[in-house]
């Protein structure tokens, strides 16, 4: 059984103009279906208003589709008991694009990370402490950090709290939501060499969604091509987006190429997997 199951996942949001409403809503996703294994990231590739922050925020359980289902751990996260719903709220975690608008500019680093272990776990105000200095230091900061406050913090070091805060619970899937874009390139590479390590140490799964190739291939295992609400190539292997002759991907392909001239010889330089 797969660890996340998209099922049909179909969904529109109403228009409207000067204050009126449309009678004819606009359809953002259309059937998706797609599914994660443990262990494994998807990246989800697509241009701006193809729905994936849509499909991510359906996946969290923050917006309910118009038809289809997501099952998380085979229970379907819009129908599970209560029980079933925080366990499943546990388990599926989320680092956003926006750093800073992510926490609370009012708390420090150890407030910010405290948040999910004291709504899950029962632990005595030291061993929270020393859980949250080991979190810190597993993504590259230190126990002086502690007291920080958000806007003591870098951009990519404040993505590092919030990745932190994502982890401090062993979730089973973090959902990374443009979660590098708003990065400089040093910074880019970091996280995502970040990441992989935790996905190595944790078993993590990702849904890695972004609209910049580069960043899915060095992340992701499979790729999936959002277009326009479709999914029009889901690849088993990231190596295919390389061979697909859709129309869409191409034109994603000699984007990156024409603007990357190193690029060029990629696929020839990376093995199959």
């Amino acid at each position: 059984m797969s660890l996340l199951q998209v099922k049909e996942v179909t969904h529109s949001y109403g228009s409207h103009k000067l204050f009126k409403w449309k009678d004819s809503p606009k359809q953002v996703l259309k059937n998706i279906s797609l599914s994660i294994e443990e262990g494994t990231c998807l990246g989800l590739l697509g241009t701006s208003g193809a729905g994936k922050s849509t499909l991510g925020k359906i996946i969290l359980g923050l917006e309910q589709p118009q038809q289809g289902q997501v099952l998380f751990q085979g229970h379907n996260i819009y129908t599970a008991d209560k029980l079933t719903r925080q366990k499943i709220r546990r388990d599926l975690q989320v680092v956003f694009q926006d750093s800073y608008s992510a926490v609370n500019p009012r708390l420090t680093a150890e407030r910010i990370i405290a948040e999910p272990l004291e709504n899950y776990e029962k632990l005595t105000i030291s061993e929270q402490k020393r859980t949250i200095i080991e979190l810190l230091e597993r993504v590259g900061l230190s126990e002086k950090d502690l007291t920080k406050y958000p806007h003591q913090f870098s951009g990519g070091q404040l993505q590092r709290i919030n990745i932190a805060r994502a982890i401090s619970l062993k979730p089973k899937l973090i959902v990374l939501d443009e979660s590098v874009s708003s990065l400089d390139m040093v910074n880019q590479t970091l996280i995502l060499n970040l990441l992989s390590e935790l996905k190595e140490d944790f078993g993590l799964s990702y849904l890695f969604i972004t609209h910049d190739i580069k960043a899915a291939y060095a992340i992701a295992d499979t790729l999936g091509v959002l277009e326009k609400g479709e999914l029009i190539e889901l690849y088993d292997s990231k190596n295919q987006f390389f061979s697909s002759e859709h129309p869409v991907v191409k034109q994603m392909r000699g984007a990156i190429l024409a603007e990357h001239p190193r690029f060029r010889s990629l696929p020839t330089r990376i093995s199959k997997t």
